[in-house]
């Protein structure tokens, strides 16, 4: 398997003074997803929990809906010219009658960690009917509850402490008791890999939840909340035009700056339990 951290020797300057220390990085490599053989995609990600993140992939592309759905996931040996195994190549078997992913030349199946939005043909294209409408999903938090996550998330980040280059998704319930969290140089990575470890376990559609993650809201994350079935998305920082408007057509709380005691709500505010004043 390959290394969540590595060790880089740098040069330290502090008040003018320069000095030589190693340092501890978050580790990028590239995984290639297979399915059935096929060549599907390529992110670059935080090696771990790589399993879940194919998974997790598939149910943002709207591929599989339930655990049934995937029949085996393995590492492809004799990815060197060796026959090692790099642990960067595996491939996804799904279930007899489960159609297989589209690798048509609308859609570039290339992903960054940062992006991995990237190769859409356009926005039709990712605007995918969800097998479950988070619209009637009649979860409520409190503000109190909601202003707690990004403190628990954060204090649950393990790699983060050593790197401080990772960012982070959380799954919790209504009542603040957090579910599964993972964590990727890339924050749609980190989401597949919880979304992933649902559906690996049998928990889709992910009804009465709250998805917290610790950076920015793209179009893709609201995507992948909504086809998991999640009714609330929060983030510690601003959500794109697009991810409100795919909230608002979804019927997604979608709240973004959570960051202390304050939050912009910009979707689905019925499912907080607080009334604005004037």
């Amino acid at each position: 398997m390959g290394r969540v951290t590595v060790r880089r020797r740098v040069l330290r300057i502090r008040d003018g003074v320069p000095s030589g220390r190693p340092d501890t990085l978050a580790a990028e490599e590239p995984l290639e997803i297979r399915v059935g053989g096929r060549p599907l995609t390529v992110t670059m990600r935080t090696p771990g929990d790589d399993f879940d993140l194919a998974a997790g992939f598939l149910v943002g592309e709207g591929v599989v809906h339930a655990a049934g759905d995937v029949t085996a996931i393995r590492y492809c040996a004799g990815a060197t010219a060796d026959g090692g195994n790099t642990y960067n190549v595996l491939d996804v078997a799904l279930a007899p009658g489960v159609a297989l992913p589209d690798t048509s030349l609308e859609r570039n199946f290339y992903t960054t960690s940062s992006c991995g939005l990237c190769g859409k043909a356009g926005l039709e294209a990712v605007r995918m009917a969800s097998r479950w409408s988070v619209a009637e999903d009649p979860l409520t938090v409190g503000p109190e509850l909601l202003a707690s996550l990004p403190g628990r998330l954060r204090t649950a980040q393990k790699v983060f402490d050593s790197t401080g280059g990772l960012h982070a998704a959380g799954l919790f319930t209504a009542d603040g008791e957090l579910l599964c969290l993972r964590e990727d140089v890339g924050r749609h990575n980190a989401v597949d890999k919880v979304v992933g470890h649902a559906l690996r376990s049998g928990l889709l559609p992910l009804r009465g939840n709250v998805l917290m993650v610790s950076g920015r809201t793209s179009f893709e994350l609201v995507q992948k909340a909504v086809l998991a079935g999640i009714p609330m998305l929060a983030a510690v920082s601003a959500p794109s035009s697009l991810a409100v408007d795919l909230a608002a057509e979804s019927g997604l709380t979608l709240v973004g700056f959570l960051r202390g005691t304050s939050m912009n709500v910009y979707t689905g505010a019925e499912r907080l339990q607080a009334q604005p004043v004037g």
